[in-house]
């Protein structure tokens, strides 16, 4: 079955938080690393938002929330996040992202929205850069995708 993205439409937004938090917390136990305080606000930060986020807006609310204003302390949580599939980095605005698809092996796609800001995650799969690759004897190790237009909402 496809993933349908939810960043432009409504969803049960609650119930994606909870999965995300739960999908780390699972994750970090059968891995054996730590979701420090830090990592498990930062995530709970990216999840509420919704949207993509600059690393010192992230640390603006880490700070908001007790844990102290020097960059360091929101880079290494995101970095952390980033290297175990919690966040994507949104290379064009240079923000981060929690994922859409906690725990799911997949190719993420960005859709940003050039007039709200707003980041849908969409899946990569099946697409003609696999075929191409594949095909090619080209091994993808890692993608970075992101198109800019109009989401449903901004749309005239």
């Amino acid at each position: 079955m496809p993933y349908k993205p939810t960043g432009f439409s409504s969803h049960d937004h609650d119930g994606c938080i909870a999965q995300g938090m739960q999908a780390a917390e699972a994750f970090c136990a059968a891995k054996g690393l730590q979701l420090t305080p830090v990592r498990r606000r930062t995530l709970e930060i990216l999840l509420q938002a919704h949207e993509a986020m600059g690393a010192y807006d992230v640390l603006a609310r880490l700070s908001q929330d007790g844990f102290g204003d020097k960059p360091p302390v929101a880079y290494r949580a995101l970095a952390f996040l980033q290297d175990h599939g919690f966040v994507h980095r949104i290379e064009r605005l240079n923000a981060f992202v929690a994922c859409a698809r906690p725990g799911a092996d997949h190719d993420p796609a960005f859709m940003i929205c050039r007039s709200c800001g707003k980041v849908a995650e969409s899946e990569l799969s099946g697409s003609g850069l696999t075929a191409s690759a594949r095909e090619s004897g080209f091994v993808i190790e890692q993608t970075v995708i992101e198109a800019e237009g109009l989401c449903p909402g901004c749309q005239p």
